[in-house]
């Protein structure tokens, strides 16, 4: 029994409804304890539906029934029209269920719901018959996004409050995003108050002059077992990784960037900034930065923050053209451990290993997980060092040990998605009326203010990094690059190629 300080044990709030979580892997049987520690409800009104009962006797242990069923395209309306009832909450934590489908069933029923990622029925990443600009996280979301307009225009529809894509990144990440802007603004000068609205957030950024954002991300945690030939290890789900792996690599494209890549296609019209790379973001790495390590490669897997914080962060003129947006993608350089599956999974030109190993708490033998958002600009010098302070990066590093003297089942990856969960969850039952709304759409603090307590130290830090940083040593210095010297905030200094 963990025994842990009043502020990890409160309640945050009631729900008098049931909670369905559908999905049970790393990530469901990780914030099932959490659920049941804040959120005052009777564990019988709490039940789990998943494909197969490998986890089942984790949601037994809790008093937490388990039924295993597979949906499909075919039945999952009928399987779950069955179960959810009116003021009820989905948890939707699955693969290869369509989110789409889910909430417009949800909005039907009047039932809460939040994902940690906007999934497509099952192919829809890798299903050569379809566009690879219909397989991106834009068309994801933007199919969303139209089924939030359309429960708009009926007021005989009841709009309960849907979160989309709410973990750790996406999710947590939008509101480090606001933290670290707010920071940036108090240490430079630039900006007014706080923001309230949309407008105001974007505006804060552009005042700041923020050029560029990585999700950065870096994961040390090293697995008792090494990995084995034909295996594909993982500290979250595998699955989910190599479907988000093997779709198109894909980014927010600023508005300071002078040059599409020489594979980038861009979403929408001339002037869009939503670009996707014509590679797997599995094959693409990118140039990036985190305090635990300094400089590292990161895999530019598609993310839907990528889309939605570029989104959020877009200054609009009069005729509805964007003046200004940043340049976001995703920074991830996960364990050593998945980046050989990675690299043995190109190998076997992406056809999935014969295993999978999802590494649980039990199975680590330690390491961090530091994850935050790098905003790269010109942010001034620092008057105490005089050190240039050329990007600041806000996030969480959490370790294995503490994440296992917090909760049971979750490592320090988990832990930090499944904090994200719960912060979201708990505004949504607060806050049910909303209808279908985004991470960036939640008052930061909100959030924030429930996961932080489990994502270990959460801190901001200046640096003097740049994507330049580096280039004239090393192999830099032996082999000529397609870089722009003169302007280190260009996409193609970064890209690695």
């Amino acid at each position: 029994m963990l025994h842990l300080e009043k502020a990890f044990m409160e309640k945050e709030c009631s729900f008098g409804g049931k909670i369905i979580i559908l999905g049970f892997g790393s990530i469901g049987t990780g914030v099932l304890p959490l659920i049941l520690r804040h959120i005052d409800i009777p564990k019988e009104r709490v039940i789990v539906v998943t494909r197969s009962r490998r986890n089942a006797h984790i949601a037994e242990a809790f008093g937490v029934t388990c039924i295993a069923k597979k949906l499909t395209k075919e039945n999952y309306f009928e399987e779950l029209d069955s179960i959810l009832e009116d003021g009820d909450f989905l948890l939707n934590l699955s693969v290869e269920i369509e989110s789409v489908s889910l909430m417009a069933l949800c909005a039907k029923k009047n039932v809460l719901y939040l994902d940690a990622c906007i999934e497509p029925w099952a192919g829809g990443y890798t299903d050569t018959n379809i566009p690879k600009a219909d397989r991106t996280n834009y068309a994801l979301r933007k199919k969303a996004i139209n089924l939030r307009d359309e429960l708009r225009k009926d007021p005989n529809i009841p709009r309960p409050t849907a979160v989309l894509a709410h973990g750790a990144n996406p999710g947590l990440v939008s509101h480090f995003t606001k933290r670290a802007l707010l920071d940036i603004a108090g240490e430079t000068g630039r900006g007014g108050g706080i923001p309230e609205r949309q407008e105001d957030w974007a505006l804060l950024a552009e005042a700041l002059g923020v050029r560029i954002i990585h999700i950065a991300e870096r994961d040390t945690q090293v697995p008792l077992v090494p990995k084995r030939d034909g295996e594909f290890v993982n500290t979250w789900s595998v699955n989910g990784f190599i479907g988000e792996g093997l779709q198109p690599s894909e980014l927010g494209f600023g508005t300071h960037e002078k040059e599409l890549p020489r594979n980038g296609h861009r979403q929408e019209g001339k002037e869009a900034p939503f670009l996707y790379l014509d590679q797997p973001g599995i094959k693409t790495m990118v140039r990036s930065w985190v305090p635990l390590v300094g400089q590292q490669y990161g895999f530019l897997i598609t993310h839907d923050e990528s889309i939605s914080i570029t989104d959020y962060l877009s200054v609009k003129d009069a005729d509805g053209s964007t003046r200004y947006c940043p340049t976001v993608h995703y920074a991830y350089h996960p364990t050593d451990s998945t980046v050989l599956s990675a690299l043995e999974l190109h190998g076997r030109n992406g056809v999935p290993q014969e295993t999978e190993r999802v590494l649980t708490e039990q199975e680590i033998e330690g390491g961090v997980d530091e994850l935050g958002v790098l905003l790269i600009g010109d942010f001034g010098t620092d008057n105490t060092t005089g050190i240039k302070r050329n990007a600041y990066w806000y996030g969480s590093r959490l370790s294995l040990e503490e994440a296992r003297s917090l909760v049971s089942h979750n490592g320090a990856t988990t832990l930090q998605v499944t904090a994200g969960i719960l912060g979201a969850m708990i505004y949504a039952m607060k806050n049910p009326s909303l209808g279908i709304i985004s991470a960036d759409d939640i008052p930061h603090e909100d959030v924030l203010g429930v996961a932080e307590r489990y994502l270990g130290k959460v801190f901001g830090v200046f640096t003097d990094w740049t994507s330049l940083s580096l280039r004239i040593t090393g192999d830099a210095a032996l082999y000529s690059r397609d870089i722009d010297p003169s302007d280190h905030f260009q996409f193609k200094n970064f890209l690695i190629d």
